[in-house]
């Protein structure tokens, strides 16, 4: 089932495209002082088209069609102004670097940054919000128990933006059409019940999983681990993951070589040590690998498997800038080009912090049943405390294995490509992580 997903979605990239279309149209009447015809149209027709796909992926990489935008709706105008800016800026290139088109777009581009954030702006703010009120939404009822279940009550009743809406059990048999149910006896016994009367049932772990990205590690045994993370990938991904992990850390090597001179130069302000660290982790299936990073903190205290602020250190001025950018990671093509990591998986741990969660949390072990990443899906959706870029904690290392398990369990490569578009948007974009 998808709540409020796919249509949401295609309706709003729908709308994208037509201020994208628009804006163009008016911008060239703008800047030619009459309606432009189609010989006027013509030469922007092939370029302005390629442009329209590169731009909605921006907005795609930027979270501007995250399921969590209608839930923030103040962050929206930052988050246009901060993408249509960006995508300017790679027509400004494009156009210079392909100047086969025989057309002069300086003033356009300027005419068109400022009509195109007003449509874009009046479609996102004004018009789409009053598409989407619901005079009403569908009942359903939830039969599970537990905080993850309290978690999903409150999410969902707390947000117009859905579908559905939970109402108290006592009305279940009466009023609800929908039945979310989890897998213990009560719960199926329940469910089937309610099956019978035609209507229709959906497990509690798909609809934790449609709302929050992630599993619900209660529900989590060892017939899941078998159905979903034993399972053997198909060949024609391994092989595709492969090449692009191999091209990915040939890029990653180039620009260690073109950056490392200047982060040996601004740590020699900040005092002495080494410019690369090296650290023991935990590699597929529990192997130990040695990886590489830009030294980021005063002492490597990280490597012995403390948490952060169990000891004393700080993060440097040349550290922050380079974690911030993630540039502290690209010392790891080495480690891709191996074949030890991967570009995109579920983070490495550093070996003793790694075998200390083991032994807290269940199952833990299990994230390695794939190849590490440099990025992955906890990476890009999780949000842990101001100026940390990891988990502290054995809570916040929880959450991480949420979405580590729903990683390993819809792992494709269409699901790499949106890891690796929203990793940029935090590299690149610094757009908040929605």
């Amino acid at each position: 089932m998808s709540i409020a997903g796919r249509r949401t979605f295609l309706l709003v990239f729908a709308g994208d495209l037509v201020a994208f279309s628009v804006s163009l149209y008016l911008t060239l009447w703008l800047r030619y002082g009459m309606p432009p015809g189609s010989a006027l149209l013509a030469p922007y027709v092939a370029p302005f088209s390629f442009l329209f796909v590169l731009w909605t992926l921006v907005f795609y990489s930027a979270g501007l069609y995250g399921k969590r935008l209608a839930l923030f709706p103040s962050r929206v105008p930052d988050a246009l102004f901060k993408t249509q800016s960006a995508n300017i800026l790679f027509a400004a290139l494009f156009f210079f670097l392909i100047p086969t088109f025989g057309i002069a777009p300086k003033t356009i581009l300027v005419l068109y940054l400022i009509v195109s954030l007003i449509l874009i702006a009046f479609w996102r703010l004004w018009v789409y919000p009053r598409l989407m009120i619901r005079r009403s939404r569908e009942q359903a009822t939830l039969l599970a128990h537990g905080v993850e279940a309290k978690e999903l009550l409150a999410e969902v009743n707390g947000n117009p933006r859905y579908d559905i809406e939970f109402s108290p059990r006592s009305r279940g048999d009466t009023t609800a059409t929908i039945i979310v149910a989890d897998e213990t006896s009560a719960g199926a016994n329940s469910a089937n019940r309610f099956s019978s009367a035609r209507k229709q049932v959906i497990a509690f772990e798909d609809m934790y999983e449609e709302v929050f990205d992630r599993v619900p590690l209660s529900r989590l045994g060892q017939a899941w681990f078998r159905e979903n993370v034993a399972m053997t990938d198909p060949l024609i991904y391994m092989v595709a993951k492969r090449c692009i992990d191999i091209a990915g850390g040939l890029l990653m090597g180039l620009v260690t070589i073109l950056i490392a001179p200047f982060v040996f130069i601004g740590n020699l302000f900040e005092g002495a040590g080494l410019l690369f660290i090296a650290q023991t982790r935990l590699g597929r299936h529990g192997a130990h690998i040695k990886v590489y990073k830009f030294r980021s903190m005063q002492k490597n205290i990280a490597a012995s498997g403390e948490w952060m602020h169990e000891g004393e250190n700080r993060v440097t001025k040349v550290g922050a800038f380079l974690r911030q950018t993630s540039l502290d990671e690209f010392p790891q093509f080495i480690n891709v080009i191996r074949g030890e990591l991967s570009l995109i998986g579920p983070r490495s741990d550093i070996l003793g912090l790694g075998e200390r969660l083991a032994e807290s949390l269940p199952y833990y072990k299990a994230r390695y049943s794939v190849a590490p990443g440099i990025t992955g899906w906890a990476q890009i959706n999780q949000q842990y405390e101001p100026g940390n870029v990891s988990p502290q904690s054995i809570e916040e290392t929880k959450v991480r294995l949420a979405y580590d398990f729903y990683y390993l369990k819809h792992r494709s490569f269409s699901l790499d490509i949106i890891i690796a578009l929203k990793t940029l948007k935090k590299m690149f974009f610094r757009v908040s992580s929605w």
